[in-house]
């Protein structure tokens, strides 16, 4: 993997544990030298992760819409900025750079962009791992939530699989280093 895009809160949440676990997840990436993909903003969580990054020697490449580029506050000492026009672009742009996806906590926007990837996977459009740092447990009702699903004949037990979930960002990292991208019939 040489880079990941990580999915995350223009906010800070409101536990340390949030910021914390970016900068983990941050020195990770640097020493692996991992660049990250995500939205460039100089904000919240992403905020967080970017200058951990940065502070750790590793590359980060910020991608955001020219109308959030203000409002959003854009990160300015990024290795790289890329604007686009709108969020469509973004989202594609960030697909198409990364070789993996990561949500850390986050608000609609994150869990919005994570379920597209995951969408895209179950669809067969890209075969890249997905996962979610659970952070103090934050995505813990997702994980039950998804096993409803499951268990309601909605979303098939192997797709459910497609969401690597775990609490520790260097276990989570060795999951998605070592992913193996399984086709299930999305409609069989």
């Amino acid at each position: 993997m040489k880079r990941i895009c990580v999915y995350c809160g223009s906010s800070p949440g409101n536990a340390p544990e949030y910021a914390e676990g970016a900068k983990e997840l941050a020195k990770l990436l640097a020493e692996q030298d991992i660049a990250l993909v995500y939205g460039g903003a100089s904000i919240g969580i992403m905020g967080e992760i970017a200058d951990a990054v940065l502070a750790a020697g590793g590359e980060v490449i910020g991608v955001m819409p020219k109308s959030l580029a203000d409002k959003e506050i854009a990160h300015k000492g990024l290795s790289e900025l890329i604007i686009v026009e709108s969020m469509h672009e973004r989202k594609s742009m960030m697909a198409e750079l990364a070789d993996g996806f990561i949500a850390l906590p986050g608000g609609l926007g994150t869990l919005e962009e994570l379920f597209e990837m995951l969408t895209w996977a179950q669809l067969g459009f890209h075969q890249k791992p997905c996962g979610a740092l659970n952070i103090n447990a934050y995505y813990q009702k997702l994980v039950e939530f998804l096993q409803h699903t499951a268990e309601e004949g909605f979303v098939k037990p192997q797709h459910q699989e497609l969401l690597l979930v775990e609490e520790q960002p260097k276990t989570l990292l060795q999951l998605m280093q070592n992913y193996k991208p399984r086709i299930i019939d999305k409609i069989l």
